[in-house]
């Protein structure tokens, strides 16, 4: 069993079985690095990890379009279902959903989470970080969060993959994610959650070197459009 991992870019990434489609924290519209546009993707299903502009992307939109169901948190899924989206599951840290080919399990992570409509904040809720089983691997979205203790008992979770931000600024940083790598224990590391605007510009190849010395986890780092084989 495998699937193949996509960077949108920025967090947002999508992820097939070569069956079913998925897309996670899908910002595509006024993401600088997409090569893609939101018209393109037609997902079986949505993960959202918080409220966050850069984060809901175009979730709305494209969930309205092709009436797939989106999995989030209980206070975002309410805004998802005022804007018109039908079919929204909204759970809390601990609870495990079910969506088209897989389920997502609701973990703590340490950030904010509005939306912003304009000039007012529309949305809040707690963000949170996915454990998603789906093509027989288990991967770790950690969504916007520092560094945090409790990641070692999400390593119980037997990972295949884990995806981490590595921008600093408004997240860990590259030298925190190499310590949560340590704690999760998955084989390979995703970053993500940086280079897209100035405050989170880091050097990629240094955090690769970094891990790998460091762990015995390898880093797929991926420019916007490339994929990585999970579990082949």
């Amino acid at each position: 069993m495998a699937a193949t991992l996509t960077y949108i870019g920025h967090s947002a990434f999508q992820l097939t079985d070569g069956t079913k489609t998925i897309l996670i924290d899908p910002f595509v519209t006024g993401n600088p690095v997409a090569t893609i546009s939101a018209d393109s993707l037609s997902p079986d299903a949505i993960l959202i990890t918080h409220a966050h502009n850069d984060h809901v992307g175009d979730a709305i939109e494209i969930a309205k379009r092709v009436d797939c169901p989106v999995v989030t948190t209980v206070e975002l899924s309410h805004f998802l279902s005022s804007k018109g989206v039908k079919q929204v599951q909204g759970g809390n840290f601990g609870g495990t959903l079910s969506f088209p080919g897989g389920t997502a399990k609701i973990v703590p992570a340490w950030h904010s989470s509005t939306y912003h409509d304009g000039e007012h904040s529309v949305a809040q809720g707690i963000p949170a970080g996915l454990v998603v089983r789906f093509g027989g691997v288990t991967i770790y979205f950690a969504g916007d969060t520092c560094l945090f203790g409790d990641m070692a008992l999400i390593a119980d979770e037997a990972l295949d993959a884990a995806v981490l931000p590595i921008g600093d600024f408004f997240t860990m940083g590259p030298a925190d994610a190499v310590k949560a790598a340590k704690m999760l224990k998955a084989p390979l590391i995703v970053p993500c959650h940086y280079n897209t605007f100035p405050p989170i510009k880091q050097d990629s190849a240094a955090f690769k070197a970094k891990l790998e010395s460091e762990t015995s986890a390898k880093a797929a780092v991926l420019n916007p459009g490339e994929k990585v084989e999970i579990g082949a």
